[in-house]
C-alpha cells in the first residue's frame, strides 16, 4: 500500500484520502465522505461506498483504501 492510500488522524483533524473527505469529529466519532459513525477503540469500519476502512487505535484513527478483503479474512 502506498502512502497516499492511508492517512492517520487524531480528534478534531480532517484530511482527504483521494477525493474522499475523512474526519475525526470527536473521540470515538468519525465521518467518511459525509457518512458519520461511532467507532470503538480497536474497531474497524468499512465504508463500502468509497472503499475506505477506518480503524481506531486509541486516539489515532487510520483511514485506508481497499481493505475489505483483509477484514473479511480476519473475521
Amino acid at each position: 500500500m502506498s502512502s497516499n492510500e492511508s492517512i492517520t488522524l487524531t480528534p478534531a483533524k480532517h484530511d482527504k484520502l483521494g477525493v474522499y473527505h475523512c474526519d475525526v469529529v470527536t473521540e470515538g466519532r468519525i465521518a467518511v465522505s459525509g457518512e458519520p459513525r461511532d467507532i470503538a477503540d480497536g474497531e474497524s469500519i468499512y465504508f463500502e461506498r468509497c472503499n475506505i476502512t477506518a480503524t481506531r487505535n486509541g486516539s489515532e484513527y487510520t483511514f485506508s483504501r481497499g481493505q475489505e478483503v483483509e477484514l473479511a479474512k480476519a473475521s
